[in-house]
């Protein structure tokens, strides 16, 4: 196993660096870089760019040597293979560079953004799985009933709706027209002053929207899945033997067959748990004004903030890929005949 695991995390820098190597490619060919967004600032008079001041004199334009002055600023001065070089360096001493647009680390500003992304993502876990798994194994244990057809019916509706539309529309409703919930923020603007009893309800409040819109959509796959590993295993012939030596349903299924179905889920766990945290959260915490990770990479590409694109991707990825390692793993630890030979 721990030939497999070196091997695999051997296997991680080449697909780091080739996601960091294609996106940078892609930014060459993006318009409307940092100069231009510092630029269009200028013209707006809002100043802007990493050290303030208006640089734009009306129809003289700005002039050429403060024009490339801002180039240096933000490293355009370097071809671009040597200003890759330079980036793929700092990543491997988990320097992530600097924001353009907020003078702040990058890592910093991870920091800042990971307790909403982790909020939501807790509780879209946690509640999936809670709701996801008694109801797979009660659709398989009542599979083809009335019962089965329904729960399917309205599971592949909540899937079929994608979060940010499902999202939308609990605005509309539920924030704008009947005003039962706030429409952005995870606090009032007063949560400092309120006691902690209160602190708690004002913060459900404010979650209950965007949460409902992550989750209805994310258990449809593991109530699915529950149900299939059920299924499979309940035909098998040890289930058979254990029903012909006397014992009842519930030791059947709890104590035979609950443990072998898991196997499919539990592996699933890990991943299931990162990607809560930043699979769906982009579009919801754009949605809901949520100054979470998500949120963050969308401003960040808006206004081509380089630094932050790249270094919240290498973070995301780097992630993703110990993620879907310790996945493969579980898969050992859950049934230990499974070897990575």
């Amino acid at each position: 196993m721990w030939v497999y695991i070196l091997k695999r995390l051997l296997l991680m820098v080449p697909t780091l660096f080739g996601v960091l190597l294609l996106t940078f490619v892609v930014i060459q060919f993006v318009p409307g870089g940092p100069v231009d967004q510092y630029l269009a600032e200028a013209r707006t008079g809002q100043g802007g760019g990493a050290e303030g001041g208006s640089v734009y004199r009306g129809a003289q334009g700005v002039d050429p040597q403060r024009l490339e002055q801002i180039k240096a600023l933000y490293g355009f001065d370097k071809p671009a293979h040597e200003r890759f070089i330079q980036m793929v360096g700092q990543f491997a001493r988990f320097d992530l560079g600097t924001s353009f647009f907020q003078n702040k680390a990058v890592s910093q500003l991870i920091v800042e953004k990971l307790p909403v992304s982790i909020s939501l993502g807790m509780w879209t876990f946690f509640i999936s799985y809670l709701v996801a798994v008694p109801l797979g194994v009660a659709k398989a244990v009542r599979a083809g009933s009335r019962f089965d057809l329904v729960t399917t019916l309205l599971v592949l509706i909540g899937y079929a709706i994608p979060g940010f539309v499902l999202g939308v529309a609990l605005l509309v409703i539920f924030g704008g027209q009947l005003q039962w919930f706030p429409l952005r923020g995870l606090t009032s603007s007063n949560w400092e002053e309120l006691s902690w009893g209160a602190r708690i309800l004002d913060y459900l409040w404010h979650i209950t929207l965007p949460l409902t819109a992550m989750v209805l959509g994310s258990f449809a796959v593991t109530a699915m899945l529950t149900k299939n590993a059920f299924l499979e295993e309940i035909r098998k012939q040890y289930v058979m033997t254990a029903r012909a030596k006397g014992l009842s349903e519930r030791q059947v299924l709890w104590k035979h067959v609950f443990r072998n179905a898991l196997i499919p889920i539990v592996t699933g766990f890990p991943s299931a748990f990162i990607g809560a945290f930043f699979a769906g959260s982009l579009l919801i915490e754009t949605l809901f004004s949520l100054d979470g990770l998500g949120l963050l990479s969308y401003e960040s590409v808006i206004r081509r903030d380089y630094p932050v694109v790249l270094g919240t991707l290498f973070f995301f990825t780097l992630i993703g890929l110990v993620t879907k390692l310790i996945s493969d793993l579980c898969y050992v630890w859950v049934d230990p005949r499974v070897k990575f030979d």
